[in-house]
């Protein structure tokens, strides 16, 4: 469903200016636009996150913990040589 909402006019021109130049319509640059802006606010979230985790001597132990228990995963105890190859 269609919705209008109203931006100002030098966002309007560079909008315009992207679509034009990817040879896409003004809707689909915007939605490009607004799925890109949508991974940075959940990527500046997750680094938030992060960086309190690692600021928590037990969050950050926890979690140290549980990546020693995964990387025993990484080769299933496999040597190098005997490892499938990609």
């Amino acid at each position: 469903m269609a919705q209008t909402i109203r931006i100002d006019a030098a966002s309007h021109a560079a909008l315009a200016e992207i679509a034009k130049s990817k040879h896409i319509p003004l809707a689909e640059a915007l939605r490009h636009a607004v799925e890109l802006y949508q991974r940075e606010v959940f990527l500046d979230a997750m680094t938030a996150g992060y960086a309190a985790m690692c600021g928590d001597a037990d969050a950050w132990a926890e979690e140290q913990a549980e990546r020693s228990v995964w990387d025993a995963t990484l080769a299933d105890g496999l040597d190098e040589d005997d490892a499938p190859s990609r």
